[in-house]
C-alpha cells in the first residue's frame, strides 16, 4: 500500500470528435466523452494524469450516475491515497483511468515525465510496437479505398470491421482484396462485432474460411456461452473473444467462461476488462489454457493510448497489437507523441527527449568534472559557428548575477527548451545546479509549452498558479516566444510563468505586442558567446517597459569613439569586449543598441542600417529577411528576401507594400521570393548565409 500523504484527485469532462463517422453494429459514433483524471501531492511537484473512457451502450460501466461513481472513487482515493479495487470492479474504465494516473503520478515521483508510465524500450522510443491497421465500416468503396490505404502505409496485418453491409458485397470485398494481397502478403483479421446471428454465423464462417483468415472477434452477440463454444469447437476459423469478456469482472466468473467457450483467442481492452490488473488476470489465466491474446485500445484519447501502449510493451506481445485507434480524433492531444510509423506504433516524442535528457546529463557530469573548462558554440548569427573554450568558475558567476537580478530562489522550477550545443542552453542548466532549481527539459522545438499546455487544456478548472508542472523560470527565442503566444492554451500558460527571457534574436514590434498579455516579467536579453550568455537585460511588458538595457550586477557598459557598446564585466571576461553594435549610454548605466557596424552597407555611397531599416518597414505581412549582394555601380545592392504566403505574393506585390513605409534610397533593387529565411540554431537571422543564399539566386537568374 501506498504511504498516505495530502493527495488531491480532481476529475474533468472532456469531448473527442472522430475525424469520419467510426461505424460499428451498434450504430455510428461521430463524438465521444470521456473524464481525465489528475492526481497531485500538495506542496510538491509530483503529478499523474489518467483517463475513464466508458463507450456508450458497450461498457458495462456506462450507466447514468457515472460521474457520481467516479466522483467518489476520487474522493476515496485522495483520502486514503490507494486506489479502491474492491469498489471498482464492476467500473473498469475508471479503474483503469486511476490505475494510470497513479502510475503516472509514481513515474512523476522517480523523476520521469507523467507520461512516461513505465521505463521501458517503448516509452524511450527505442522499439515500435507492431499493430495492425484498421478498416472500419462502410460502403464496399470506402472499405477497398481504406484498404488500399493501409496497405499503401506499410500495414502486413489489417482487421476489417465487417457486418455493416450487404453480407454478399462484404464477401464480395475480402475475395477481391485477396486477389490483391494474398495471405504471404498481408494477414487479414475480421471483427463482427456480435453482427452475425445464430443461423448463419458458422455458414458465413466457412464462406470465409478459403480467403486464409487469421481470426474473427465475436462472430454472435456475448452472453451465449453454449452457442459461441459450439461455434468456437467447430469453425474453420480461429475466434476472438471481445465484448464477451465485458462485465465479467470476478475470477470465478472468467474461469468459467474460459473454460466453457474455449475460445482460440481473447481480446483485451483494459478499458473495457477490468483496467489493468483485470486484463493482467485475464492474461494470466489464458497462458494456462494456451489461448493466445494481444491488447487493443477502446476509442481512447492519446491518454489513455499511451498508457494502454506503454503497458502492452510491458507485456513483450509477439501478435500485432490494437493499438492505432488515437489517430481518429480532430482533437486529440498531442501530448504525449504517438506515431504510426510502417505497421508500427511508436512513442516518437520519447526518443527525442531520451536523446536530450541523455545530453543534459552529458553536461551535469562534464560540469563536476576536474576539467576547469567547457567548449561551446558561437551562435553563428554573422558566420559559421566556431568552438570557443570558457571557464567555469565564469560560468558559474554569470548564472549567480542572472539569478540575483530576476529573484529566483531555491527550488524554484525552470525550464529548459533551448539545443544544449550554444551558450544559452548550457547556462540554463548552470543556473539550475548553482540556483538549486528544479530543472525540467523539453526536446527544442518552436513549441516548448506544447505538451504542457494540452495537460491544462484537458483541465481547464486548474488553476495555473503554483501547478507543479508550469514553471517559474524560462529562457526561450523569439521565434518560440512568438509560436507560444499564437495557440491560445500555449498563450494560457505563457503569460503566466513569472519570470521569461527572450534572447538570441531581435523582439518584433508585433512580438512585442503580443507580450502584453503577460502577467509575470518578461525581459529582452542582451549578450553572446563571449559574455557567457547575457549581461543585460531590459523589460518587455507592463508598466516597467523599456527600451534600455540594463546592465546586470558587477557590469558596466560604455561607447568607443566609433559609437560601439564596450562591455566591462570581469567576473565573466577577462578582457573588456568590443562589440559591433552601435549604442546609446545614457547618465544610470543603462543603453540601447542603434544598430551593427557590420549589418550597414554602403549602397550606391549611403550607408544603410539592415535593423533600423528592418525596424523602420515593420510587418509585410510575410516573413522576410534585409542583406546585401555585390554590385558593379552601387558597390552593394540592398536585398529583400521573403517566404511568400501564397503563390500571389509576388515580389511586386511585396514591393508595393513597401512604398510609403521607406525612402527612395532605402528600397531593395532586389526582392527574393525563398521557402525559408535563414536563421541560426538559436533563432537569429544568419545574415552571412542569407548575403550568399541572395547571391546563388541572383547568380542561378542570370
Amino acid at each position: 500500500m501506498l504511504k498516505k500523504f495530502a493527495m488531491t484527485v480532481s476529475y474533468s469532462p472532456y469531448i473527442l470528435h472522430f475525424k469520419e463517422p467510426a461505424g460499428t453494429s451498434r450504430g455510428v459514433y461521430r463524438e465521444r466523452k470521456v473524464w481525465y483524471i489528475t492526481i497531485r501531492e500538495e506542496g510538491t511537484p509530483y503529478f499523474g494524469i489518467g483517463e475513464c473512457a466508458p463507450l456508450p451502450r458497450l461498457s458495462c460501466d456506462d450507466t447514468p450516475d457515472y460521474q457520481e461513481i467516479l466522483a467518489k472513487a476520487c474522493h476515496l482515493l485522495s483520502q486514503s491515497g490507494s486506489i479502491p479495487y474492491a469498489d471498482l470492479q464492476h467500473y473498469p474504465s475508471i479503474l483503469f483511468g486511476m490505475e494510470t494516473a497513479m502510475l503516472s503520478f509514481q513515474a512523476s515521483q522517480a523523476g520521469r515525465s507523467p507520461l512516461c508510465l513505465y521505463d521501458n524500450n517503448f516509452s524511450r522510443g527505442e522499439q515500435g510496437i507492431t499493430i495492425n491497421g484498421l478498416v472500419w465500416m462502410g460502403t464496399f468503396d470506402e472499405m477497398l479505398r481504406r484498404m488500399h490505404q493501409k496497405v499503401d502505409q506499410g500495414f502486413r496485418c489489417v482487421k476489417i470491421k465487417v457486418g455493416a453491409i450487404d453480407w454478399e458485397r462484404e464477401l464480395q470485398l475480402i475475395r477481391v482484396l485477396r486477389e490483391h494481397f494474398p495471405p504471404d502478403v498481408i494477414e487479414l483479421r475480421l471483427d463482427a462485432n456480435g453482427g452475425f446471428s445464430n443461423t448463419n454465423a458458422l455458414e458465413r464462417l466457412c464462406e470465409l474460411a478459403p480467403f486464409g483468415i487469421h481470426s474473427i472477434e465475436q462472430p454472435i452477440a456475448q452472453r451465449q456461452w453454449q452457442e459461441m463454444a459450439d461455434i468456437c469447437r467447430r469453425s474453420p476459423i480461429p475466434i476472438a473473444l471481445d465484448e464477451e469478456l465485458i462485465g465479467v469482472n470476478e475470477k470465478a466468473e472468467k474461469i468459467r467462461l474460459l473454460d466453457t467457450i474455449k475460445p482460440q483467442y481473447i481480446i483485451l481492452k483494459p478499458s473495457l476488462h477490468g483496467g489493468i490488473s483485470g486484463s493482467e488476470e485475464w492474461m494470466s489465466l489464458a497462458r494456462e489454457r494456451n489461448i493466445g491474446y494481444w491488447a487493443t485500445s477502446a476509442l481512447e484519447s492519446n491518454i489513455g493510448l499511451n498508457a494502454i501502449a506503454q503497458w502492452c510493451a510491458e507485456q513483450h506481445p509477439t501478435l500485432p497489437q490494437g493499438l492505432g485507434t488515437g489517430q481518429l480524433f480532430t482533437d486529440n492531444t498531442s501530448a504525449p507523441q504517438l506515431d504510426i510509423i510502417g505497421q508500427q506504433l511508436w512513442h516518437t516524442g520519447g526518443k527525442t527527449r531520451e536523446m536530450f535528457e541523455n545530453e543534459v546529463e552529458d553536461f551535469r557530469r562534464n560540469w563536476s568534472d576536474e576539467s576547469p573548462t567547457l567548449q561551446v558554440y558561437t551562435s553563428g548569427s554573422t558566420g559559421e559557428p566556431r568552438p570557443i573554450t570558457v571557464e567555469k568558475s565564469r560560468m558559474e558567476a554569470s548564472a549567480r548575477m542572472t539569478l540575483r537580478f530576476l529573484r529566483l530562489r531555491s527550488g524554484d522550477h525552470a525550464l529548459l527548451c533551448m539545443p544544449l550545443k550554444y551558450i544559452a542552453g548550457k547556462m540554463m542548466v548552470v543556473r539550475s545546479i548553482v540556483g538549486n532549481l528544479r530543472l525540467s527539459a523539453v526536446p527544442p522545438s518552436s513549441h516548448p509549452l506544447q505538451d504542457i499546455a494540452q495537460i491544462f487544456r484537458l483541465f481547464p478548472e486548474i488553476p495555473a498558479e503554483g501547478h507543479p508542472l508550469l514553471p517559474h523560470f524560462l529562457a526561450l527565442t523569439p521565434m518560440q516566444a512568438w509560436n507560444s503566444l499564437q495557440d491560445v492554451h500555449e498563450r494560457m500558460v505563457f503569460s503566466r510563468i513569472p519570470r521569461i527571457i527572450i534572447g538570441g534574436g531581435a523582439v518584433s514590434p508585433e512580438l512585442l505586442d503580443a507580450l502584453q498579455c503577460c502577467e509575470g516579467e518578461v525581459y529582452s536579453t542582451y549578450g553572446m558567446t563571449e559574455t557567457l550568455s547575457h549581461i543585460a537585460m531590459r523589460r518587455l511588458n507592463g508598466q516597467e517597459q523599456s527600451e534600455w538595457y540594463t546592465p546586470l550586477p558587477d557590469v558596466e557598459v560604455s561607447r568607443d569613439k566609433f559609437g560601439c557598446l564596450n562591455i566591462h564585466a570581469p567576473a565573466v571576461c577577462a578582457e573588456t569586449i568590443v562589440t559591433h553594435d552601435i549604442t546609446e549610454v545614457d547618465e544610470q548605466g543603462r543603453f540601447r543598441i542603434l544598430g551593427r557596424t557590420d549589418n550597414i552597407i554602403s549602397s550606391g555611397g549611403i550607408k544603410i542600417s539592415l535593423e533600423k531599416l528592418e525596424q523602420s518597414i515593420g510587418t509585410l505581412g510575410v516573413p522576410y529577411l534585409l542583406t546585401a549582394v555585390k554590385d558593379p555601380i552601387l558597390g552593394e545592392a540592398l536585398t529583400l528576401m521573403y517566404v511568400p504566403d501564397t503563390p500571389e505574393t509576388l515580389p511586386e506585390v511585396v514591393a508595393q507594400r513597401l512604398v510609403g513605409r521607406t525612402e527612395r534610397h532605402e528600397r531593395p533593387r532586389n526582392i527574393l521570393p525563398v521557402d525559408e529565411i535563414p536563421l541560426t540554431e538559436t533563432g537569429k537571422p544568419a545574415r552571412a548565409k542569407a548575403r550568399e543564399m541572395a547571391e546563388n539566386i541572383i547568380k542561378t537568374q542570370g
